[in-house]
């Protein structure tokens, strides 16, 4: 994969320190209408990282406010709310031109030994699937859609190979789930931190596409409108992003116009090293054709 892919990643990871808890991030050039929620995820996770004294990551709360502006600089504000003999606790606001477009709660912990059991997930012998970019440029020029501005539709510091089909366009019912494989294109360094905010981008990409396989509706259909509402993550274990990682997804309820989805990350051995969920708007208004 060219290089350029992973030094895309990098470049927005590598925050600028402006004061102590005060950080700012940009977006990847180019034609989008807004900032992937995935990227403010893990630029958040980079700022807390960065106040928390080394401690990785354990969980992720986060609540989508506002549409971002990709051709605008993002401040991440840090709020040391709590410093423990084991956890960390970090408040982050993603802030655009005076108004929050994203709130963070972030937690850190020096690992311990101690219990452990998991639940096993079958993953695939063989790392396969369609790519993911190809998939959706395929199935938009197969229904005369016009690809819009959206970083899930552009190329991607992401690898993704999905085993069943998307959904963006297709009205086949199927079931609420969803399996890929996915991780960076190209090695990344050994930071920890680096492989959770790649986590934590790349989990904002999917999980909600199996929440569209059992109604025959696409989004491209008139009267519908998704948004991303709220994301949370656990990281379980440590883990390298630069390698293959089984993502096991599955939508267990659609109502009330909000759609949910879960999932997590697998090794190839089998080992859970992360969980997310995410809620996300679901919106059908076909009477007008206006889901506003």
């Amino acid at each position: 994969m060219p290089s350029k892919d992973i030094d895309q990643l990098l470049s927005l990871l590598d925050l600028e320190r402006i004061d102590r808890d005060l950080f700012r991030g940009t977006s990847p050039e180019g034609r989008r209408d807004r900032i992937f929620g995935g990227q403010v995820l893990a630029q958040g996770l980079i700022a807390a990282g960065r106040t928390a004294e080394g401690r990785p990551a354990h969980s992720l709360h986060g609540y989508f406010l506002r549409p971002g502006d990709p051709h605008t600089p993002i401040l991440y504000e840090v709020d040391r709310i709590r410093d423990g003999r084991s956890f960390t606790t970090r408040r982050v606001r993603a802030i655009q031109n005076g108004h929050a477009i994203a709130n963070l709660s972030i937690s850190h912990h020096a690992p311990e030994e101690g219990l452990e059991h998991q639940i096993d997930v079958p993953v695939p012998d063989e790392v396969d699937g369609e790519v993911y970019e190809e998939a959706i440029r395929r199935e938009y020029a197969h229904f005369g859609v016009k690809l819009g501005d959206d970083d899930r539709k552009h190329e991607l510091p992401i690898e993704v190979l999905t085993r069943e089909g998307l959904s963006f366009s297709d009205l086949a019912i199927k079931p609420p789930t969803l399996h890929s494989w996915m991780r960076t294109k190209g090695a990344l360094p050994d930071d920890p931190a680096l492989h959770q905010a790649a986590l934590a981008y790349a989990s904002d990409l999917t999980v909600l596409l199996a929440a569209l396989h059992p109604h025959p509706i696409n989004v491209t259909t008139p009267g519908f409108r998704t948004a991303s509402l709220d994301h949370a993550l656990w990281f379980h274990r440590p883990f390298r992003f630069d390698e293959w990682l089984f993502f096991d997804q599955e939508s267990p309820i659609v109502a009330c116009g909000r759609g949910f989805g879960r999932g997590t990350f697998h090794t190839r051995e089998g080992k859970l090293v992360a969980s997310c969920a995410q809620e996300g708007l679901m919106r059908y208004r076909p009477e007008n054709g206006d889901a506003t």
